[in-house]
């Protein structure tokens, strides 16, 4: 029989004990010809449920002699013997039990299909009942005063109990493996059991034949003989979407709605506008990039031949201008000799301001920007307000602006009602996994990292600070500390 048959019969077994249909789980556990460990181990636990001792003892025999280090088998077996009232072989079973948990206070057979946690102090206290039953009622007290340094505080209580017993002489119940849970298959390789269409339905993504929509095998094509050899017609690279462009230079978005490339990399132009932007998609994502610092990109079989004579360089020189974009406030067009100072608000916006700027010019920028008074408005070099952090009219402006990083700065803002003793708390996030990105605007992280919730910018993205750093990252890559029983997310 091979493995694929024997995982689909163990399956179908465990899924009739799912369903209390114990004689047809036995009878298709018993009809697999090679069983491993877990299955021997599977039928014994069907055989004690039906008190058949003596074929439950044969299957626990089987099971160890697959895998004499499986302690959960010798602690079944070890209980098959003690209610065939067979004391002395009971405790060298459970013994075997103990010395397979190599000192560990338990074993959790959860990675290997068994929803069950052999503990080292009921092993003991198995080992003690023995000694009990045998009349070593010393020993027995010391297995239990053993049990007690392997002991965990949910299984405090049947140790005390069972201590109590062992000192007026009385005996007390066992601890036995629980009914019908069963070692299971790996259900990742059960599924693999189902037969999966992997090619699918054709799709045509690039031909050579225009407005081409044939989605199956092209019929033979007529061959001409001694024909004259003759170059092949162009080779167009046909997009899902768009039309396909190179890069000549590094763009460093402004605003939310533009897009971070380098030179090299290939964007599908989906329109250009008569602003000079063009709307692109480039990495699943889709926003403005400038039409100056893109290049059609020409596929053919022609050009791949001239590729052979040498590699093309990259462009030299300084990219082009920067366009304007249309229906910005002047205060939202940066410039070469403006400092871009981003704000982290209820929502995040940026204002252009000259470097060195007064107090009072930030704040006009700032409060025009949110339609509110400067006294209403409380600025702060870090997220949090503190004596230090917070902006005054009498702060050391120059102090300020050294912060900058290539005409760059954040700030945070709270209005009013925010700071009347009351700052909006932070609002913890732990990663679940790792995130990274090459794009600039991203958060990158590791798995366990703690990171500061900013703002929320989609359904599906969120805003935060680590590690000193702010970006944007999938909200599906982290989860929230809970804080008061509240959440935002």
């Amino acid at each position: 029989m091979s493995y694929v048959d024997t995982l689909r019969q163990w399956d179908q077994a465990v899924t009739c004990v799912d369903r209390q249909d114990l004689t047809e789980a036995l009878r298709i556990f018993l009809a697999i010809q090679e069983p491993n460990s877990k299955i021997y181990f599977d039928i014994g636990c069907l055989h004690l449920l039906n008190q058949d001792l003596d074929a439950a003892e044969k299957a626990f025999d089987c099971s160890i002699g697959k895998d004499e280090h499986l302690a959960v088998a010798f602690f079944q077996r070890g209980t098959t013997f003690y209610r065939k009232k067979r004391y002395e072989e009971s405790l060298a079973d459970f013994q075997q039990a103990f010395k397979a948990l190599r000192s560990n206070q338990l074993i959790d057979y959860k990675a290997l299909g068994l929803r069950y946690i052999l503990y080292a102090c009921e092993v003991l206290l198995n080992m003690a009942l023995s000694e009990a039953q045998l009349g070593n009622w010393e020993k027995a007290h010391d297995n239990l005063v053993k049990a007690l340094n392997y002991k965990t505080d949910a299984k405090l209580n049947i140790i005390d109990r069972a201590l109590d017993s062992a000192l007026k002489q009385k005996l007390f119940k066992p601890v036995e493996f629980p009914s019908k849970v069963l070692f299971k298959p790996n259900k990742h390789y059960v599924a693999e059991l189902e037969k999966k269409d992997y090619l699918g339905k054709a799709t045509v993504v690039a031909s050579v034949v225009p407005q081409d929509d044939f989605s199956g095998f092209a019929p033979l094509q007529p061959q001409v003989e001694d024909g004259p050899t003759l170059p092949k017609e162009p080779e167009v690279l046909r997009a899902l979407e768009g039309e396909p462009h190179t890069v000549l230079f590094k763009f460093v978005p402004e605003t939310s709605d533009e897009l971070a490339v380098v030179p090299g990399n290939i964007v599908f132009v989906l329109q250009k506008g008569a602003d000079n932007w063009a709307s692109v998609i480039f990495n699943e994502r889709r926003g403005l990039v400038p039409s100056n610092y893109l290049e059609r990109l020409e596929m053919s079989l022609a050009s791949k031949q001239n590729e052979g004579q040498g590699i093309s360089q990259p462009p030299s020189g300084e990219p082009p201008t920067r366009p304007e974009r249309k229906g910005l406030t002047p205060s939202e067009q940066p410039t070469d000799n403006l400092c871009i100072v981003k704000v982290h608000f209820t929502f995040n916006f940026t204002v252009s301001v000259p470097p060195g700027s007064p107090y009072e010019v930030l704040m006009e920028k700032i409060s025009n920007k949110l339609n509110l008074p400067s006294t209403a408005i409380t600025l702060s070099l870090t997220s949090e307000l503190t004596e230090q952090s917070v902006i005054t009219p009498s702060t050391d402006m120059e102090s300020v602006w050294r912060r900058a990083r290539g005409l760059r700065i954040t700030l945070w803002c709270y209005a009013k009602e925010q700071t009347d003793g009351n700052p909006q708390s932070e609002v913890p996030l732990v990663a679940l996994h790792s995130y990274e990105s090459p794009n600039p605007e991203d958060l990158n992280f590791h798995q366990g990292d703690t990171i500061t919730l900013l703002s929320r910018v989609n359904q599906d993205w969120l805003e935060g600070q680590c590690n000193g750093n702010t970006g944007i990252f999938p909200a599906s890559f982290v989860e929230e500390v809970p804080v008061s029983g509240q959440s935002l997310i």
